[in-house]
């Protein structure tokens, strides 16, 4: 059994919630694995002790993570420092058009999950034609099109995996490290 917490924070309109939703979609694709769902105004410190694996979704504010984002981890946080060595994460973030920043406001996130200790990770499947996950996973706006909506769950499957793997000790729950057993086996 292992733990995934998809923490993000979300302005008015709510899109980077929507990503948080479909990251938790994918998350609850592996049997064993629980979620929980929290934006940084519900989260507390002891859901990160509580987690294996952390999802970590902000807006993107002119190419960087939400100030409210930024302070959560400033002001809850310091007392985790040292405890969440070894801890599994990816990121997520919305920004208001392509080319917005999406993609550097998961660079900050991981920056800062770097500091913590935690091994982030990206993703290397395509979802779609020109779309994956790499640095994590970004929209432009709410997520509409199903390759979008791909785009998190795949985020949060591969979390999930990831922490079946290493945490719970299930090396089968991921199927390019069960592919590759296989073929070593084949060998």
């Amino acid at each position: 059994m292992s733990n995934v917490l998809v923490l993000y924070e979300s302005n008015n309109r709510g899109y980077t919630q929507k990503m948080a939703e479909f990251v938790a979609e994918g998350v609850s694709g592996v049997p064993g694995v629980r979620v929980r769902l929290l934006s940084n105004d519900q989260a507390q410190t002891k859901d990160l002790y509580w987690a294996d694996g952390l999802a970590l979704g902000s807006p993107t504010n002119l190419g960087g993570i939400s100030w409210r984002m930024k302070k959560w981890w400033d002001e809850r946080s310091f007392d985790t420092w040292g405890e969440l060595d070894g801890k599994l994460a990816c990121t997520f973030s919305s920004s208001g058009a392509w080319g917005g920043g999406s993609e550097h406001a998961c660079q900050a996130l991981t920056t800062l999950l770097m500091n913590f200790g935690m091994l982030v990770f990206g993703v290397t499947d395509y979802v779609a034609p020109k779309m994956s996950p790499h640095y994590g996973a970004v929209c432009a706006g709410e997520p509409r099109s199903d390759a979008e909506k791909e785009m998190c769950r795949r985020l949060g499957l591969r979390l999930a995996e990831w922490c079946a793997v290493y945490v719970a000790g299930q090396p089968g729950a991921h199927p390019k490290l069960a592919a590759y057993d296989r073929s070593i086996k084949h060998s």
